[in-house]
C-alpha cells in the first residue's frame, strides 16, 4: 500500500469524525486504568453506566481494597467477567500502593506489570492520561485495519500495531486510534458494514468483494 492511499484513508476518516476521543468517562488516569480494565469484552456504554456508581464509592486505590472482594463483584456485576476484574483491580491497587507510591505509572513498560494491565489498556494510558502517541488496538481497530489493507488479514494484534506505527505518522497515532474505532463502532461494523455510502469503498478490499455488482467506486487519482 502506498503511502498516498495511507493518508487518504487517514483523511477521509478525519473528516468522518473529527472529534473522535475516549468514550470511556473518567476525570483521572486511575479512574482510566480501572474503566480500561473494565471494557475488557464489554462495550464502553456499559462500562459508562457502571462506573457512573462506581467511581462516586471508590475513588482511590485504598477504597477498592477497604472491601470485601464479594462487594466489589456485585459493585460491577453487569460488566463480563465481573470476579476475574474485580479481583485484578483489588491487586492492581496493592500493586500501586507498595510499588508505585498510590499513582498510575506513565510508563508503558510499568503500567503493564499492573495485574489486568495488557499491552492494549497500557497504551489507552499513555496516550489519553499522559500524551504519550500510542495505538491501541482493540477489535475496531483491527478489524478496520485488516478490510482496508492497511495490514494483513493474518496479522497479529502486535503486528497490527507496528505496522500502523510504520504507516501513520507518529503525531498522529493517538487521533488515528481514535478515529479507527469511531469509524469500526459507528460505520464500518462487524456485521452490517455501510458499505454502499462508505467514502473509503475503492481502497478498502472486504468492501469491494461485498459490492461486487454495486455502485461506480469513486478513485483517488486526482486526490
Amino acid at each position: 500500500m502506498t503511502q498516498k492511499i495511507v493518508r487518504h484513508i487517514l483523511d477521509t476518516i478525519a473528516d468522518l469524525f473529527p472529534d473522535a476521543h475516549c468514550e470511556l468517562r473518567h476525570s483521572n488516569p486511575f479512574e482510566l486504568t480501572i474503566a480500561v480494565l473494565l471494557s475488557a469484552q464489554c462495550t464502553d456504554e456499559t462500562v459508562n453506566k457502571v462506573t457512573l456508581d462506581l467511581f462516586q464509592k471508590y475513588k482511590t486505590p485504598e477504597d477498592y481494597l477497604a472491601v470485601p472482594l464479594e462487594e466489589l463483584e456485585q459493585d460491577i456485576r453487569r460488566i463480563g467477567l465481573f470476579r476475574n476484574k474485580a479481583s485484578n483491580i483489588q491487586k492492581l491497587c496493592r500493586l500501586l500502593l507498595d510499588k508505585f507510591d498510590g499513582e498510575i505509572p506513565e510508563k508503558h513498560e510499568q503500567l503493564v506489570e499492573l495485574p489486568g494491565v495488557g499491552r492494549k489498556t497500557a497504551n489507552v494510558v499513555v496516550s489519553n492520561a499522559f500524551g504519550v502517541p500510542a495505538i491501541a488496538v482493540d477489535t475496531h481497530v483491527e478489524r478496520v485495519s485488516k478490510r482496508l489493507g492497511l495490514v494483513g488479514w493474518d496479522d497479529s494484534v502486535l503486528e497490527v500495531e507496528k505496522k500502523l506505527m510504520k504507516k501513520v505518522p507518529r503525531e498522529e497515532w493517538t487521533l488515528t486510534h481514535h478515529r479507527l474505532i469511531f469509524f469500526g463502532r459507528y460505520h464500518c461494523k462487524a456485521q452490517n458494514p455501510m458499505c454502499t455510502v462508505c467514502p473509503l469503498l475503492d481502497v478498502c478490499r472486504e468492501g469491494k468483494k461485498r459490492m461486487k455488482s454495486g455502485p461506480i467506486r469513486k478513485t483517488i487519482t486526482n486526490k
